[in-house]
């Protein structure tokens, strides 16, 4: 069976984005990349800007499924509130097309894809490069996150991960 997942990082100034497949619990890497929103714009242009991009990447890869990073509030509550606004977009691209939305904490992916929670961005970026098997490890830090919240999809379908 051969599922595709689109791994979802949001953010206002930088959304990333991950397909990969999973043909029967083999990982195969398709694409990644990023969302950039100009910082001058109107919020509203810059939700919609992504609301877009969002549906032109579900059209180009037709996905079965999504995965996404649940927001975490740190200490700043008020820099949250945008990246839930653009999660709320993204959101609702993804459930436009009618597709499965798994959500991952930010904690859950880290230890999903590195084996402890507390791993950095450095060593998250690398591990998707191994486990995708990359020349290179996949920049910017918010694609390599998109990409281990797809991953994570995976494994959580095939029982590795209890996330």
């Amino acid at each position: 069976m051969q599922r595709r997942i689109l791994g979802i990082d949001p953010g206002l100034a930088s959304t990333g984005w991950g397909v990969l497949n999973d043909i029967d619990g083999k990982i195969v890497y398709i694409d990644h990349g990023t969302i950039i929103t100009k910082a001058g714009c109107p919020r509203a242009e810059r939700l919609f800007f992504i609301f877009q991009s969002i549906r032109e990447i579900i059209k180009k890869y037709k996905p079965s499924e999504a995965a996404i990073e649940i927001l975490f509030f740190g200490k700043n509550v008020t820099s949250a509130i945008p990246v839930a606004e653009a999660r709320g977009v993204i959101s609702a691209a993804v459930a436009e097309k009618g597709i499965p939305l798994h959500e991952f904490t930010p904690n859950a992916i880290k230890k999903g894809i590195t084996g402890s929670a507390s791993a950095d961005k450095k060593q998250i970026q690398e591990m998707v490069r191994i486990i995708l098997g990359l020349e290179k490890a996949p920049k910017p830090d918010h694609a390599a996150d998109a990409l281990g919240a797809a991953i994570c999809a995976v494994n959580a379908a095939v029982g590795i991960a209890k996330l």
